[in-house]
């Protein structure tokens, strides 16, 4: 399923108690230092974990309803896409030239895939520009439907949630990926549900592959993930991403905050993974 860009939780708390979200700045190195996330109060401590309310069912329904365009898959912000499109192909850009040559970063990537692609937005929009072929996995079928594998670079297209990729199917047989895209989908994944997912990727890199993950940060005034009953999903903080990456036995190679996003949305992040 995808997810969307999404309004930060609770301003008027946060504006009461001075504190704002992080801003983008310039990284050199990509990853910047980062502080500890706050220590939860006792009540937050004891209520339900955001994650454990996530329903696939209630999620699947929701992203089955929408209109299957950009603006429907944005959760109605469809002015951020070109500024989303054009930061992810800058930072792609950047990654491919401090890990190779310089010829060699302007080749197209072999194979690529879209996870939770929704309508084919980045596959359309980014992937297809920088890979020869990108495959795709989106669940909710009426999305997938706006694209046809063969065209426009579009691969093979797999209607399966993430908790069920890869198939298990030995005529399913997926990969090699020199890149494995995840951006605002894995909100829709618990916790647990999302380190098993992680676990299985790096089984389907080619050699030097990535995986990236490119999703909104919770901006919650004690430092909590978000969760988001519309369309029953979880926005995590910059810590709780690394702490499941780190049990995934994935390392963070390379991050960076999107610049250009609306103010009043939740800043999002971009972190490229491998195995440790």
């Amino acid at each position: 399923m995808p997810n969307s860009p999404k309004r930060k939780s609770n301003p008027s708390l946060e504006d009461s108690q001075s504190i704002t979200p992080k801003k983008a700045r310039r990284d050199t190195h990509f990853e910047p230092p980062i502080a500890p996330d706050p220590t939860p109060t006792q009540a937050s401590a004891t209520a339900p974990a955001p994650d454990s309310q996530i329903s696939v069912s209630e999620a699947l329904a929701y992203w089955s309803s929408i209109p299957p365009t950009v603006s429907g898959v944005l959760g109605g912000f469809p002015q951020v896409s070109r500024i989303d499109l054009q930061g992810s192909r800058n930072f792609l850009a950047k990654l491919r030239r401090s890990s190779t040559s310089a010829a060699a970063s302007r080749k197209k990537l072999t194979r690529a895939l879209d996870c939770g692609a929704g309508t084919g937005r980045v596959t359309t929009g980014f992937l297809s520009k920088v890979a020869e072929v990108v495959d795709v996995v989106e669940p909710v079928k009426v999305l997938t439907d706006q694209l046809t594998p063969g065209e426009g670079g579009v691969g093979r297209i797999f209607n399966l949630g993430l908790e069920d990729f890869p198939p298990s199917a030995a005529e399913d047989e997926v990969g090699p990926y020199d890149l494995i895209w995840n951006q605002w989908c894995v909100g829709q994944l618990p916790d647990a549900t999302f380190i098993s997912y992680l676990k299985r990727l790096p089984s389907l890199l080619a050699p030097g592959g990535w995986i990236v993950v490119k999703e909104n940060l919770s901006n919650h005034y004690l430092g909590e993930d978000v969760y988001d009953e519309v369309d029953s999903s979880v926005t995590r903080t910059d810590g709780k991403f690394r702490k499941l990456f780190e049990e995934a036995g994935l390392k963070v190679v390379a991050s960076e905050v999107q610049r250009g996003m609306p103010k009043d949305l939740f800043p999002v992040r971009t972190y490229v993974l491998q195995g440790t």
